[in-house]
């Protein structure tokens, strides 16, 4: 398992647009090997972005609620977060 990508399901608010297409393309990048894109990847690299952040956007919608929230928050909404010493 890919330790940047962090689980979406259950999250308050719901996951955004954002948030699915970083985890995608956390995804992506892992999977293909790919760390920045050039002309000869770029196509099939945002291609393949798309089908597995619109494939997340499906499971998401279909699966039944959480009853507990993830343990970790998306590393976009770490960054609006207070930290631990705010606490």
């Amino acid at each position: 398992m890919c330790r940047n990508i962090t689980t979406l399901r259950g999250l308050e608010p719901r996951a955004t647009t954002e948030e699915i297409e970083a985890a995608a393309r956390q995804y992506v990048r892992k999977v293909s090997g790919v760390q920045s894109t050039s002309r000869h990847t770029e196509v099939a690299f945002e291609q393949a972005v798309a089908r597995v952040a619109a494939a997340t956007t499906d499971l998401l919608a279909s699966l039944p609620a959480r009853l507990l929230p993830p343990s970790t928050l998306p590393p976009l909404r770490r960054r609006s977060a207070p930290s631990q010493r705010d606490a």
